[in-house]
């Protein structure tokens, strides 16, 4: 089981590169490794099972995170409405996204960054993500709200990209124009 202590925090060489593409068929330690990643998310959402075993509460891990530099991912979040989105997925990408933005008005956490990191993270206000689930099979997910952030802060991961890279260095909570504001 992951814990805190498997998390690569802030700085670590392994959050700036850029993650290789997993071999697909993915091997049983691939398969794994994005179980133990999907676990790991569930769990520290069980208010019972964070406390035991001290878990930061998160919606999204990408395996750079736990100094696995390969393009995998787990995610599971509510939308606005309830509905679950819960996704482990090999080589994800963004195939298209809209022009319009948007941004949590919370700004964004991260279970690699220990320190508050005010500010807005523009984000695309809806993504088109493509990627293969456990079994190899093509998954293909249109996002909108908390699920298109989350996705997009995960993937940024694969690319050595921290959500405050995208924060206005200026002016953080500077309003992102023609931007949907999300409360989570």
């Amino acid at each position: 089981m992951l814990t805190m202590e498997d998390i690569i925090r802030d700085g670590h060489p392994t959050l700036r590169k850029v993650a290789a593409e997993v071999q697909l068929p993915a091997s049983d330690e691939d398969k794994q490794i994005l179980k133990d990643m999907m676990e790991y998310v569930i769990n520290s959402q069980n208010e019972e099972i964070a406390a035991t075993y001290g878990l930061r509460g998160g919606v999204g891990l990408a395996a750079p995170q736990i100094n696995v530099s390969k393009r995998m991912i787990a995610v599971h979040v509510l939308d606005d409405k309830g509905k679950l989105y819960s996704y482990a997925l090999f080589n994800p990408k963004i195939v298209s996204h809209s022009v319009e933005n948007a941004y949590l008005l919370s700004g964004e956490g991260c279970l690699s960054v220990d320190e508050a990191r005010p500010g807005y993270v523009p984000r695309h206000a809806r993504v088109t993500v493509k990627g293969f689930d456990l079994d190899g099979n093509e998954v293909k997910l249109r996002l909108k709200g908390m699920p298109a952030i989350v996705f997009q802060h995960e993937i940024d991961h694969l690319n050595g990209i921290m959500f405050y890279d995208r924060i206005d260095k200026q002016d953080p909570y500077k309003p992102i124009n023609d931007a949907i504001a999300i409360e989570r």
